[in-house]
């Protein structure tokens, strides 16, 4: 079901990004750039993106065969270790398909991440998200899955609008 993300999925994650409604253009296009850098450079260790894949694909990391062919993409998450910061991870973006909304896909996506942080030996899980009205389900979300507000940044993104900083500790 949460596999990594491959090239043939790009389309279709890009479109889940934009049907949400939350990502203007310049965000959707960060969201992009990250997903490039991801599948243009192996190697690279700063982001990795996975997606919830309605037709399958393995629990384990590694995909099966034939995976997405029952419908592909309906969630995807961006995260990576937190520059300069040890054992610390960022969840960077994520995103639900409007039709898939409330089935706990993002809860999955979470769940996932933080077990590949501990697994890793991680401490903590930083999240941000916008200050504005229609993310407060996005901080309820949040809240809901233990996360605590430890940062606020007041008219960080424009006036008016706080960057609101979430955390997960884990002993």
């Amino acid at each position: 079901m949460i596999r990594p993300m491959q090239a043939r999925d790009k389309a279709a994650v890009m479109a889940l990004i934009r049907a949400t409604g939350m990502f203007t253009e310049a965000e959707a296009g960060v969201a992009e750039e990250l997903i490039d850098v991801y599948l243009g450079d192996p190697g690279q260790k700063d982001y990795s993106v996975v997606v919830v894949d309605e037709g399958g694909g393995a629990h384990n990391g590694r995909e099966r065969e034939g995976a997405g062919s029952g419908g592909g993409p309906v969630a995807y998450m961006t995260w990576g270790p937190t520059p300069l910061a040890e054992d610390a991870y960022d969840l960077y973006w994520m995103a639900v398909a409007p039709a898939e909304q409330g089935k706990g896909r993002g809860k999955a996506l979470v769940r996932w991440l933080e077990d590949e942080v501990r697994g890793r030996g991680g401490r903590l899980v930083l999240i941000e998200t916008s200050s504005q009205d229609k993310y407060r389900p996005t901080r309820q979300f949040y809240i809901n899955l233990d996360y605590r507000e430890v940062a606020r940044v007041p008219d960080f993104y424009r006036k008016g609008d706080d960057r609101v900083i979430y955390a997960k500790y884990f002993g």
